[in-house]
């Protein structure tokens, strides 16, 4: 998400067998309030026949000269001005559904390592309820992402959607994320029933590192037997971030996702392109 996303960079996705991909709302990366950066960008994925599958939902606001990071945006903030700021931009995201139309939103519930509190969730309530009507409203699903943090813990998502009766919510299962928290096969299944696509990158359980699969420690043959228990085939979207300035090439990402898909394959299961 920090290379602009271009109209290049989706030929070579093309290029490398991917059908469809999920863009992140970052501004460096997708504007996504820019009318005509959204027009170039659906311009470019219909000539080379990329489907829009998801949208990440924004979680900073532009980095600020001589910052590293932005202001974070979440949904789920006390403070109510904060918060209606918040609901507003992703609305903004939701928006590019009018010109691009995608499936899934994914939303984190919090950001940083935040505590499951009761003021917190009720933030997080009244905004999932507006913005759920909002996405309904252009077609579009809200997933919500687990996140290393208690407020986005597997369990703590599948029991708000429970207590709150959001049920046009879905979820966003990311196995980075759970691999390092509460392990993989536990967090699937506390999301199991819910989840509608996937994050897929590894690590070796300490921190974040969004490898490639088959670089850390996850064991991706008990992971893909999980994957077969879930009510229906699920999307397998790799999210691979650059190491140390560089990344892997679009030709390891392809070896990576076609040596999961012959794993599937053999266990008798599959998974929709990505």
């Amino acid at each position: 998400m920090n290379q602009p996303l271009g109209s290049a960079l989706l030929g070579e996705i093309a290029q490398a067998g991917f059908s469809s991909v999920e863009i992140f709302c970052a501004p460096q990366h997708f504007r996504y309030r820019d009318a005509q950066a959204i027009r170039e960008a659906g311009d470019a994925l219909g000539e080379y026949r990329l489907r829009l599958h998801a949208l990440h939902s924004p979680t900073e606001r532009d980095l600020a000269p001589g910052r590293e990071s932005g202001v974070p945006i979440s949904i789920s903030d006390p403070e109510r001005i904060r918060r209606l700021d918040a609901v507003d931009e992703i609305k903004r995201a939701l928006d590019v559904a009018e010109r691009i139309p995608f499936q899934y939103l994914i939303q984190h519930i919090g950001h940083g390592r935040q505590m499951a509190d009761p003021r917190k969730l009720d933030a997080a309530f009244t905004s999932l309820e507006n913005l759920s009507m909002f996405a309904k409203a252009r077609g579009v699903t809200i997933a919500l992402e687990n996140t290393p943090d208690e407020l986005g813990a597997p369990g703590s998502l599948h029991h708000f959607i429970t207590d709150t009766h959001l049920h046009d919510l879905k979820l966003c299962f990311d196995i980075g994320h759970a691999h390092v928290e509460e392990g993989v096969a536990s967090s699937f299944d506390a999301m199991r029933e819910r989840v509608v696509t996937t994050h897929i990158h590894d690590n070796h359980g300490d921190k974040d590192e969004h490898l490639l699969p088959f670089d850390g420690t996850i064991e991706w043959d008990a992971a893909l037997r999980a994957f077969a228990g879930a009510p229906h085939s699920l999307p397998f979207v790799f999210e691979i971030k650059s190491q140390a300035g560089s990344g892997p090439s679009l030709d390891q990402i392809r070896a990576a996702f076609d040596k999961l898909e012959e794993k599937l394959d053999s266990q008798g299961t599959g998974a929709a392109r990505p």
